[in-house]
């Protein structure tokens, strides 16, 4: 009578038969003392992984590594990488001319766990606080024209510009991310998603110098949920309209975020110029105001500098956006602004269960603009719909 093993065991041996090859990148020379170039060594074991027939884990063990700058490009042999970092990448201190510090494009199937990502931007932030000439800056993780991506547990420290960039992809997932920068530090936002469709961004915590999430033109089907913001400038869709391409933003919802004295709590920014688009099918709601200057804002005159567009109007179209049980305080007496186009209003906007208070008391006022919709449920400050 023939040996019949048990389920289990047989389970795990067709597991183990289809192990993960690992490339560790202490193999290819990287080394961890924070100060010799590691990027060739990081490249090569990500050669080896994307070149696999089978799944691939690319290790970064503990220790500093020191990266000038890696693209780790596919399209790959196969469609399952990890990237599992225990250690810290660190990128040397000097200004950076590229746009991009740690980049994956082209790959699709590809999860990079742990690890922090210290992007050294302080050197850049100075130049541009000096009023000197800079160069722009560099984002420290993009994930860009790529497939079914997920980030979960990096830690993104100081990048010079962006911290994190989602831009040209499709079913991304952002889980568990800590994004880290001084409340100063310009144009540092913590997530940008720029012409992508399906992001999802959950239990994350940011703290920047500008939006905690930022969404760009060619966005739609994002699921955005308990997010702590703060400092920093909110959570932004826009700004858009600024040049003669279409923009469109679409179904986006925003769910259980706290926000600490940020700028802005959600908001819609469009440019105070002509050019046409549209933003609708928005939600947020379940989100908790500490201290933030503009709670609710829509801001279609966005002209900064006045330079060219103070007499001009926005051709972007604003319709069914939901503000939706959102609660707790403004620094400002004005808790609620919709401030849209005169050529072009918004349409389908609704206040529902908005509690905001200023100074300590039901003192909170709204301020409308060439705005349609309509409000229920309990409403502190009344509303001006």
């Amino acid at each position: 009578m023939a040996l019949q093993l048990p389920y289990t065991i047989l389970l795990l041996l067709c597991i183990s038969s289809l192990a993960m090859a690992a490339y560790n990148v202490l193999s290819f020379g990287a080394t961890p003392d924070g100060q010799t170039d590691s990027a060739s060594a990081f490249l090569d074991a990500w050669g080896e992984a994307c070149g696999d027939q089978k799944p691939a884990t690319l290790v970064v063990p503990e220790g500093d590594f020191l990266v000038s700058r890696a693209l780790f490009k596919g399209p790959c042999n196969n469609d399952n990488i990890q990237v599992l970092v225990k250690g810290t990448i660190v990128r040397d201190p000097g200004y950076s001319t590229t746009p991009e510090w740690i980049a994956f494009k082209y790959v699709e199937g590809l999860s990079v766990s742990g690890g922090m990502f210290d992007a050294h931007g302080q050197s850049l932030w100075a130049c541009k606080a000096a009023g000197h000439r800079c160069p722009a800056g560099s984002t420290a993780l993009t994930i860009s024209q790529s497939k079914n991506v997920i980030l979960s547990g990096v830690t993104v420290k100081n990048s010079e510009n962006f911290q994190i960039s989602i831009m040209y992809s499709q079913g991304i997932r952002v889980e568990g991310a800590t994004i880290i920068a001084p409340f100063d530090s310009p144009n540092t936002d913590g997530i940008h998603i720029h012409t992508t469709n399906g992001a999802t961004i959950i239990n994350s915590a940011m703290s920047t110098g500008d939006d905690c999430i930022s969404l760009g033109t060619g966005v739609i089907n994002v699921w955005i949920e308990n997010i702590r913001c703060g400092p920093g400038h909110g959570i932004s869709i826009g700004s858009l309209g600024e040049s003669p391409e279409r923009s469109a933003v679409q179904n986006v919802t925003v769910s259980s975020v706290v926000l600490t004295g940020t700028q802005n709590g959600l908001r819609i920014k469009t440019w105070a110029k002509p050019y046409n688009g549209f933003v609708r099918g928005i939600k947020f709601q379940h989100a908790i105001m500490n201290n933030v200057k503009n709670p609710i804002i829509i801001d279609q005159n966005y002209c900064p500098d006045n330079h060219n567009c103070p007499t001009q109007s926005s051709g972007i179209k604003i319709s069914g956006v939901v503000f939706d049980d959102v609660r707790g305080s403004s620094a400002t007496e004005v808790a609620v602004t919709l401030d849209c186009s005169r050529s072009n209003p918004c349409s389908g906007i609704e206040l529902r269960d908005v509690r905001l208070s200023y100074d300590g008391e039901e003192k909170a006022q709204t301020f409308c603009r060439n705005v349609e919709g309509e409000s229920s449920g309990l409403l502190i400050p009344p509303s001006c719909i």
